[in-house]
């Protein structure tokens, strides 16, 4: 039960009886489950890529209803701001079809939507049976709270954290580097046509 008020008046909201935040919470969910889905559906890439943005906003958001505001705010900078920005700036360096391009749909849509479903129910599987017995300590420091998290992420995750950090910026120089074209080899390759 959650208990709302403290004193000899408190109100128990029980399972059926949702707070404004769980249902902005399921709202947020069905709209970022839309985006996700509108990601993977289009047919351009550009409006791929701008799906992508409102559906990680939209984790972003589900991260602030969830009291962990320093989650929400990395998945703002990192993903959102950085990751969709190197798509984006990807597309263009390579001269991506703006419209509607044909090649990006490889026609294995039932195979696609079964490895779907099946790394769906393998995530739930593994992390029901992770997290089936798992408490959390409501008098304790919150686990999504700044000193938390930067507490774990410094301590246990900072060599992932950089080599992410490295692998972005390897992909934004090697996208660099083959979007170039010199003016020497512009010659050699209609003399070897």
């Amino acid at each position: 039960m959650m208990l709302l008020a403290q004193g000899p008046h408190a109100v128990h909201h029980g399972f059926l009886s949702p707070t404004g935040v769980e249902i902005a919470f399921l709202l947020v969910g069905a709209v970022t489950f839309g985006a996700a889905v509108l990601t993977v559906t289009t047919k351009q890439l550009v409006h791929a890529a701008l799906w992508l943005v409102v559906a990680l906003g939209g984790i972003a958001v589900e991260y602030l209803l969830l009291t962990a505001e320093f989650i929400a705010w990395v998945q703002v900078l990192i993903y959102v701001g950085s990751v969709v920005v190197l798509l984006l700036f990807g597309l263009m360096l390579t001269r991506a079809p703006i419209g509607r391009s044909p090649d990006a749909d490889s026609g294995n849509r039932w195979a696609a939507l079964a490895v779907a479903l099946a790394a769906a129910g393998s995530l739930l599987w593994v992390v029901l049976d992770a997290f089936r017995t798992t408490w959390i300590n409501v008098d304790g420091p919150g686990q999504g709270s700044t000193k938390v998290t930067g507490s774990i992420l410094f301590r246990h995750w900072v060599l992932p954290f950089e080599a992410l950090s490295v692998l972005l910026l390897a992909a934004l120089v090697g996208a660099i580097v083959m979007s170039r074209k010199s003016d020497d080899d512009a010659p050699r390759d209609e003399e070897q046509r």
